[in-house]
């Protein structure tokens, strides 16, 4: 099974098939609202409105898992992301992306880049040892860390990068930049 078999739930409850994203470069993120990287959405927002015309999608993923900062509805999820940091790329129904109830677009994405590009910087590399040790769900060596991991997928369905929760608007778009 690829990703383009794969549905999914957007935060109105419809189901979509990720077939819809066929031949478009995804950048599918893990989010919370009331993390202390709930600002990475400005950036988010700003390589969707750079590079959503060539091809980029961003596909956002509220979760509760870690520290219970997404907490609210789908709506109420949405709202603030809108209201607060202008979004306007596609959002989808609250998930879980660890544990026996991951959905299966993130076991499908864990199994296809295990880890997180490696932390740049002093600064990271605390914030995510910090991490570590107080994420509950993080059981297995391929779990997702923390919110805002995102995971790189080419035109044709490929996984081909994982960024933590750490990663950079830079670091993402050298990336990005290849497969469009």
């Amino acid at each position: 099974m690829g990703l383009f078999d794969l549905k999914v739930t957007d935060n109105k409850g419809q189901e979509v098939s990720l077939e819809k994203y066929r031949g478009k470069v995804l950048l599918i993120v893990n989010t919370a609202t009331g993390c202390g990287f709930t600002p990475q959405y400005e950036f988010l927002e700003a390589l969707y409105k750079d590079y959503n015309e060539q091809g980029l999608e961003i596909l956002d993923f509220p979760c509760n898992q870690f520290g219970k900062q997404a907490p609210g509805d789908d709506n109420e999820i949405h709202e603030f992301c809108t209201l607060t940091y202008n979004t306007t790329f596609p959002r989808f129904s609250k998930i879980d992306v660890n544990g026996e109830e991951a959905d299966p677009l993130f076991k499908f994405l864990k199994e296809n880049a295990k880890e997180d590009s490696a932390p740049v910087g002093l600064k990271n590399k605390m914030a995510m040892g910090a991490i570590a040790k107080i994420s509950t769900t993080c059981v297995n060596p391929e779990d997702i860390k923390w919110n805002f991991t995102k995971f790189l997928v080419d035109r044709e369905g490929n996984v081909v990068g994982r960024f933590g929760p750490t990663s950079v608007r830079d670091e993402i778009e050298v990336e990005i930049k290849k497969y469009l």
